[in-house]
């Protein structure tokens, strides 16, 4: 009998503001949908991160829960410990921005350092991003699939050459209002939309966890998933078009 997929959902008092614990609910049961034993370990600062987990997730804060959540997890240091095991990291918004080399805080944008997992940079923008977001998202396989949420950030995140984005945008702001939403770096995936983005997005919930099991996972039918997404682009396409 093989271990149980552990999720560890990442200091939820920190970086838990927008509803993103959602996603560890959906991956727990498409997993459980698919008979694959699971379990879901919450962790706040100050209890051990297990360097255990199969799939790690960081959700979305203000500024202050940014540093907070930084500095408790290089003390803790099994995230980076977990990843050198193979795991997989899906961080949301504050969340992505942490994960990043860099990232401003506060009306004098403080420089601070992140986590370092993902070649990017975050500084105030322009604008604030507040809104509905369609982008699409090639699949490992090679089929494009369309990825809604909403965004809520007023950090532009600019990659290096070690990060790929992981979508181009059809409607909303993304990255830094250049086409590109999320970042890619081997196991870690960062995103802006909330949704939270994994309710909305089965694909891409599969993909985090065919990437956390090092294999492809069967399909699941669930018609009902899959109406609620289409209905949800045709409403944001929908909103768009009435501007």
């Amino acid at each position: 009998m093989s271990a149980p997929v552990e999720i560890v959902l990442v200091y939820q008092s920190l970086l838990g503001i927008y509803g993103d614990r959602g996603n560890a609910m959906v991956l727990l049961k498409r997993l459980q949908w698919r008979g694959i034993e699971a379990t879901l370990t919450p962790v706040e600062p100050g209890d051990p991160v297990p360097a255990t987990g199969s799939v790690y997730l960081l959700g979305g804060g203000e500024d202050a829960a940014q540093v907070s959540a930084v500095n408790a997890l290089k003390a803790d240091g099994n995230l980076f410990r977990g990843l050198d095991a193979g795991a997989v990291l899906f961080a949301v918004c504050a969340g992505y921005q942490i994960c990043g080399n860099t990232f401003t805080i506060g009306e004098r944008d403080e420089v601070i350092d992140g986590l370092g997992l993902l070649d990017v940079e975050t500084r105030r923008g322009t604008e604030r991003a507040v809104g509905e977001i369609l982008t699409r998202w090639t699949a490992p396989d090679g089929t494009e699939r369309l990825l809604t949420g909403f965004e809520n950030h007023g950090g532009f995140t600019r990659l290096g050459a070690g990060a790929t984005p992981l979508a181009s945008v059809e409607i909303g702001v993304g990255n830094a209002n250049d086409g590109t939403e999320g970042a890619v770096q081997g196991r870690v995936i960062g995103t802006y939309p909330h949704g939270p983005v994994l309710a909305r997005n089965a694909a891409l919930a599969d993909h985090v966890l065919s990437l956390a099991l090092d294999r492809e996972l069967e399909p699941l039918e669930r018609p009902e998933i899959d109406e609620l997404h289409r209905q949800r682009v045709a409403h944001v396409r929908k909103q768009n078009a009435r501007r």
